[in-house]
């Protein structure tokens, strides 16, 4: 239940509502008592569904509330109305940081003060043991006195408290400013995790752009956690080159790389800003684009993006990285098609089940399967087993059939030749073209039956794909998928394949689960465990992330763990078919 303009909340009169996220929505409200406005920021209706969540808001809030600094939006009063919590603050009147960021980049006299500010709150409530985990531009508030405030210090706190699914949502609902260890669902978070999101906060003042950004949430936050940052320089050369390395040592993926607490974060930034002989005062840093730039970013942030500052246009000077790179790229290519003869040798007298080379193989997912195949040269007829020859004489007779072509790939793959079966495989994708639903479905049944499970994943994905963003896949085709993906990503090659990233952009959960199970049987453990607890933390209760918990923790010597996570998905009617059998599968081999 939302408040109503004009109703009474407690002792205050709701006037206006202000704004509206994933957690609260703020309204403007009058005290009669006292004759002022403050802003009561009513918390959302699923908090009240924890029965255990009012003490806990109570004792969170209290201490909240004993945060005493002239940069803190200070708490006035915290109650529930209608079974609805909410926290009365100081109103502010102004706008956010984020909403002056929209309208161009920040002097240098703005940056200072947006420094300073932020800095000395974080570091006072850092000293009563009280961190923010939610630092943001859209929560520093810009006052129309000049004054600048941090606001819903400890709303994150707060949130945490609940066993609520919001819990999980609040992370996703900033990800642009996610410290790694956050996004990886650490418990033991420290200053560490503010210091790294006022990093990307400083980032993206000065730079122009926050550091990660992607179309899904989920992406973002895997950057975050493995992709290196991008240098600030190579985005915005404007940046002093002494700033630059504070931003990097601020923004470490590691907590024990970064400064060891804000005081000694914010010294280092304005020691380096005056070393680069660009002074904390009076400068503006000119950010703007021009012309066709300025569409193009307008464009984007039309489209909602995070980007709130704007990037100079790099002088017209020639790097000499575009030829370095292009040697490089000449050399892989070298070395890929020496591989790939090697590879394909290898193959030839192997089974299908075998473990693949770990040569980068052409991508299935982009334009389909493998669209830039090799051209496979087909061995000596006295040695093609007999489907082979007669898929192949059908063939020659008509080159351009999608069906005959993956009876070909099919026939390769039953006489154990992987590489030539995918080959042919794409080919036919090729020729059957990109909406040939029937084609692809029929396809991935085929490999599927066979076990061939990386091509019966990139022939399910191009079903899924094949559908538009306006088409509805069925349930049947999104579990064919799921399975096939699941059972294909204990092997090396499947990256090579199916790049993840690209999965990603139509099947995101299920991608991080695969993902985490291939780099566990990669004996990557630690970064399969991360990116596991992030899965389960973005989409609780998810079947596959369990199954894959269960098989971890079996192989983990902790079958206690394992059986009741596989007895909870074997007892749940909602579990797909294949899960289960899998579940039970593996519930059987364990002790």
């Amino acid at each position: 239940m939302s408040f109503n303009i004009g109703e009474n909340v407690g002792p205050y009169r709701i006037v206006e509502q202000l704004g509206q996220g994933g957690m609260a929505t703020v309204y403007k409200a009058y005290h009669a008592a006292l004759d002022r406005y403050v802003a009561v920021k009513a918390l959302h209706p699923a908090f009240g569904e924890d029965p255990n969540f009012e003490a806990r808001f109570q004792r969170e809030a209290r201490l909240v509330a004993k945060l005493e600094h002239p940069q803190i939006v200070p708490v006035y009063d915290y109650a529930e109305h209608e079974h609805r919590p909410y926290l009365v603050m100081k109103f502010i009147e102004g706008d956010t940081l984020k909403a002056r960021l929209n309208q161009g980049p920040l002097t240098s006299d703005e940056i200072n003060k947006v420094v300073d500010s932020v800095g000395s709150a974080l570091a006072y409530a850092h000293k009563q043991g009280i961190l923010h985990r939610d630092i943001k531009p859209s929560n520093v508030l810009l006052a129309t006195d000049g004054q600048i405030y941090l606001a819903d210090f400890g709303l994150a706190r707060i949130a945490q408290a609940a066993e609520s699914t919001l819990s999980s949502d609040m992370i996703m609902g900033t990800p642009q400013y996610i410290s790694p260890e956050q996004a990886m669902g650490k418990k033991d978070l420290d200053e560490g995790t503010d210091i790294y999101s006022f990093g990307v906060m400083l980032y993206e003042m000065v730079v122009g752009q926050v550091p990660f950004n992607a179309d899904t949430p989920f992406s973002i936050i895997h950057d975050h956690i493995y992709s290196p940052l991008p240098m600030p320089r190579a985005i915005n050369p404007k940046v002093p080159e002494a700033v630059e390395r504070v931003l990097l040592k601020g923004l470490a993926k590691e907590r024990a790389d970064r400064y060891a607490n804000v005081g000694s974060f914010v010294e280092a930034f304005k020691d380096a800003w005056r070393q680069a002989g660009v002074p904390m005062e009076g400068t503006a840093i000119t950010m703007r684009p021009t012309g066709r730039e300025a569409a193009a970013q307008a464009k984007v942030a039309a489209k909602g993006g995070e980007t709130a500052a704007t990037i100079s246009p790099r002088k017209k000077k020639r790097s000499p990285w575009p030829f370095i790179a292009a040697g490089i790229l000449l050399f892989v290519c070298l070395g890929f098609v020496i591989f790939a003869l090697r590879g394909a040798r290898l193959l030839a007298a192997g089974k299908p089940t075998a473990v693949f080379t770990s040569t980068p193989a052409p991508t299935m997912s982009d334009h389909g399967p493998m669209m830039e195949t090799l051209t496979a040269v087909a061995p000596p007829a006295a040695t093609l087993p007999a489907a082979v020859a007669t898929a192949i004489e059908h063939l020659n007779k008509n080159p351009d059939d999608p069906g005959i072509t993956l009876q070909l790939s099919l026939a390769y793959w039953d006489a154990g030749q992987a590489q030539p079966s995918f080959e042919s495989l794409a080919k036919a994708a090729e020729l059957a073209g990109p909406n040939n639903t029937d084609f692809f479905q029929t396809a991935g049944d085929e490999f599927k039956k066979r076990q061939a499970w990386i091509g019966a994943a990139a022939m399910y994905l191009r079903v899924i794909k094949s559908l538009g963003p306006a088409g509805k896949p069925t349930d049947d085709m999104v579990e064919n998928f799921h399975e096939a993906l699941y059972k294909a990503s204990t092997l090396p090659d499947l990256p090579g394949y199916l790049p993840f990233e690209s999965i990603g952009r139509v099947e995101q959960p299920v991608t991080m689960v695969a993902q985490a199970r291939n780099l566990y049987y990669a004996g990557k453990t630690d970064e399969a465990h991360s990116l596991l607890n992030q899965v389960k933390r973005l989409k609780p209760g998810m079947a596959e992330a369990s199954l894959l918990e269960a098989e971890m923790d079996a192989k983990e010597g902790k079958t206690f763990d394992a059986k009741q996570t596989l007895n909870i998905l074997l007892a749940n009617l909602n579990t797909p078919d294949w899960v289960s059998e899998m579940a039970q599968t593996l519930l059987n081999k364990i002790p």
